[in-house]
């Protein structure tokens, strides 16, 4: 992952019980871009924990549902799930199989999470993970869509956060962050800024083509976030997320090369 990120500094916002959605924005710009300015509401802010299931050899997998599309909750509200929702129950069986399959057609690992019985958003990490492995050797794998460099692929970081969150799968959520999650933050404090949060659904708005910078590649996506409370109390929040990429650099690990989670910014609708 590339260099180190400066330390989240959460605003708590009065009002907001929802201490983990916003917190997603960590604010941390790298020294050759302008910080991006941290309004997360508390009620975002989180820190990564997440049991996702930890047999996952690398981060969790983006969901590949559209951009915004709205993330099935826990059928009782993900906060009373004891554990992370499985992919065959916010699916089905049978596309939760198909997903699956294609997580075991594209991973070179030798015990992926491509199981039916993990979340969404993990098993669609190792697809994302094994897609941008082998970006550029060769043919593009069957599957792998969108293409890892592309803003298509840093968006879908963004929403396949979200989809980890929904199913309380915290560590493939975390792991959106990049290999260490967010600066400063632990899983537990990560897991437990979402402890009221029932569910959210993230909307994706228009992204301008990225920007390049001191071997980095970042790319801004806009969103618009709306989470519901265990309490059945609803919240807004506008803002963007800030994707980062190393690009070309030697040395450079498979993490670093793949889209994190730099930054985000994310304010309250009132």
């Amino acid at each position: 992952m590339p260099p180190r990120k400066s330390a989240i500094r959460s605003l708590s916002l009065s009002g907001l019980p929802l201490a983990g959605l916003l917190m997603l924005g960590a604010c941390n710009a790298a020294p050759d871009r302008q910080p991006a300015s941290e309004t997360h509401s508390q009620a975002v802010a989180s820190d990564p924990q997440g049991p996702a299931s930890s047999s996952a050899p690398t981060s969790a997998s983006p969901s590949a549902s559209p951009a915004g599309s709205p993330t099935a909750p826990a059928e009782n509200g993900a906060a009373q799930r004891s554990g992370p929702l499985s992919c065959a129950e916010e699916l089905g069986a049978t596309a939760a199989q198909r997903r699956a399959d294609l997580c075991r057609n594209v991973s070179p690992a030798t015990r992926p999470p491509c199981n039916v019985a993990n979340s969404c958003a993990m098993i669609d990490d190792e697809i994302a993970r094994s897609c941008a492995l082998f970006d550029s050797k060769g043919d593009p794998m069957p599957g792998c869509r969108p293409a890892p460099k592309s803003k298509e692929a840093a968006a879908a970081v963004v929403e396949r956060y979200y989809s980890a969150l929904n199913a309380r799968d915290f560590g493939t959520a975390w792991q959106q962050w990049g290999d260490d999650g967010p600066p400063r933050q632990t899983m537990a404090q990560f897991t437990a800024g979402f402890a009221h949060t029932r569910a959210t659904h993230v909307a994706i708005g228009a992204m301008e083509p990225g920007d390049a910078g001191a071997g980095s590649v970042y790319q801004t996506v806009p969103v618009t976030v709306d989470a519901t409370l265990d309490d059945g109390s609803s919240q807004r929040f506008r803002g963007k997320y800030v994707l980062r990429r190393v690009n070309g650099v030697d040395g450079a690990t498979p993490g670093q090369l793949r889209w994190h989670i730099d930054s985000a910014q994310l304010s309250p609708v009132r």
